[in-house]
Order: C-alpha cells, then sequence, then structure tokens
C-alpha cells in the first residue's frame, strides 16, 4: 500500500530533506533498464559499483538512480514511471542511514535485546530500525535480518516513531564475514543453560541493560501495543528465561511499563506466558 496516494509528491517531500528517492513497481522492486542502459551499455556504472546518474533520462540501474533532484522526479520520463509505481524506494546510504530490516518477530526479539531503541517503521512482516550512519549492505546476516545502507534500497512506510539514534557497532559487526566456525571437539559434552554451573550472561550489569531496554521498547511504542509487548516479553525470555536470573522484580518492572500503556494485567500474563510456551520453557 503506497504511503500516499500520490507517490511521486511522497517523492518530492523526501528529496527536499536529502533523502534520495526512487519508484518502485509491483513486488516492491526497481523498474528495469531501458535498452540504452541494459548489460551497462550505457558505460554507467559496470556492476552497479559507482552510483550516481547516468545519462540515461530513465529510472535505470535500480538504486542507483535514486535522486535528490526535483527536476528528475518530474521528469516526463519518471513522471511515467510514477504512474505505474506501487511505492517509493529510497537509497538510505546516500541519505547517511541504514535500515535494519526485522522480517519477523523472532528478528524483532533479537533486536530488541540486543540493539539500541532508534526509530522504527513497521513493515508489513515486521520492522525497520533506521540509523544515523551509512555501511556496506548485506542481506541475511541472521535469521529474518537484512542490512541495506549504501549500494542498496529500502520501501518508504512513513516516518517511524522514535529518536534515531547512532548506528552502533554492533550493526556494523554483522555486516563483516566471519570465518567458518570450527567443528566441536567430538564426544563434546553440552550442558543446557539454566542446568547447573553459574550464569552464562557476562555481568549483573548485563540483564540491568536488558531489562531496562525492554522497558523502553515498551514505553516508546506507538501503536501495536499487544504485539510490542508480546515481542519485547519473548526477547526477554529467550535471552534470559533459562539461566534463572530472572527475579519477580524484574517481571513486576516489565509488567509495570505495559499496564502504564493500557494493557491489563490479565493480557500481561497471557502474554508472559504465551512466550514462556513458545520458547519451550
Amino acid at each position: 500500500m503506497n504511503p500516499t496516494p500520490y507517490p511521486q509528491r511522497t517523492a518530492l517531500g523526501l528529496a527536499a530533506s536529502g533523502v534520495p528517492v526512487l519508484p518502485l513497481r509491483r513486488g516492491k522492486v526497481p523498474f528495469g533498464n531501458c535498452t540504452a542502459c541494459a548489460d551497462n551499455a550505457c558505460g554507467g556504472r559496470p556492476n552497479m559499483k559507482t552510483p550516481g546518474p547516468c545519462r540515461c533520462p530513465g529510472v535505470c540501474h535500480a538504486w542507483a538512480a535514486a535522486t535528490t533532484d526535483p527536476s528528475v522526479i518530474v521528469s516526463p520520463a519518471w513522471a511515467a514511471a510514477w504512474r505505474r509505481a506501487e511505492c517509493v524506494g529510497y537509497h538510505p546510504g546516500g541519505a547517511g542511514l541504514t535500515v535494519v530490516d526485522l522480517d519477523d518477530a523472532d528478528a524483532i526479539a533479537w533486536a530488541c535485546e540486543t540493539l539500541p531503541a532508534t526509530r522504527t517503521v513497521e513493515t508489513t512482516r515486521g520492522e525497520h530500525w533506521i540509523y544515523r550512519g551509512a555501511m556496506a549492505s548485506r542481506n541475511a546476516v541472521r535469521p529474518g535480518v537484512d542490512i541495506k545502507s549504501t549500494m542498496s534500497y529500502a520501501r518508504y512506510l512513513g516516518p517511524g516513531a522514535g529518536a534515531m539514534a547512532d548506528l552502533p557497532d554492533a550493526v556494523r559487526a554483522l555486516a563483516v564475514k566471519e570465518p567458518p566456525a570450527a567443528r566441536p571437539a567430538a564426544h563434546a559434552v553440552v550442558v543446557p543453560a539454566g542446568v547447573g554451573g553459574e550464569c552464562p550472561h557476562r555481568t549483573p550489569a548485563y540483564l540491568a541493560r536488558g531489562i531496562a531496554m525492554a522497558e523502553q521498547r515498551i514505553t516508546e511504542a506507538r501503536s501495536a501495543v499487544h504485539a510490542t509487548v508480546y515481542r519485547v516479553f519473548l526477547a526477554v525470555l529467550s535471552r534470559h528465561g533459562r539461566c534463572g536470573c530472572l527475579t519477580d522484580a524484574h517481571v513486576s518492572r516489565l509488567f509495570t511499563a505495559a499496564q502504564a500503556k493500557g494493557e491489563t494485567a490479565r493480557h500481561c500474563a497471557d502474554a508472559w506466558t504465551n512466550a514462556r510456551t513458545r520458547l519451550g520453557l
């Protein structure tokens, strides 16, 4: 669904704020290159490594076609594309931004526990977390998580909610390809988390920070509060539910934050139980 019935108007507004835009057709994909630009016949961007417009007046070269020039956005060639466009795309890296694309509830739960809060935009299946700062893009950095920044595009779905944070090192590290993990030694004995031994977390401050971030995530919810509460509970339990470090005081803090957003005590209890059941706790 378009964020406005007039995607070209939305594009002009974004471009005026310094965000390079392009029209996206059905399937949320860019328009194909014209005949003159097919297979980089125009000599514009071999393998799409060099951003910037080519001499073609059309919407060619996918993310690299994104522009902030209003004369291009309203040109006849682009106007024809806007009439067929399903939505507006933008080049995050060109605006000095990075989008962490979270495709499902598990990915969102991971982000709630691991990454600093930032501006959040709801998507069809999950959320976009937008940070200030550009980096290399990379898909499938972990299950359900893609990074869209330089040499990539994202769909514009509205301004989102929350203050935008600086791009953290934790996100930059996701784009670094790690060597394959060494195969575990034969006959290694794996002790399930929470069964004897010490808590696997580094310091008590790690748990305290996680609970504080969970409270903040609930407090800053502007919509879909039910779903947000459940995802936060799921994130906390997935990280801390098996080692026995959660106390009644921690749980009470989360329930209090949820009830301050209008949730009932019954819903909080049900959401907590459902999250435990999903994780097999």
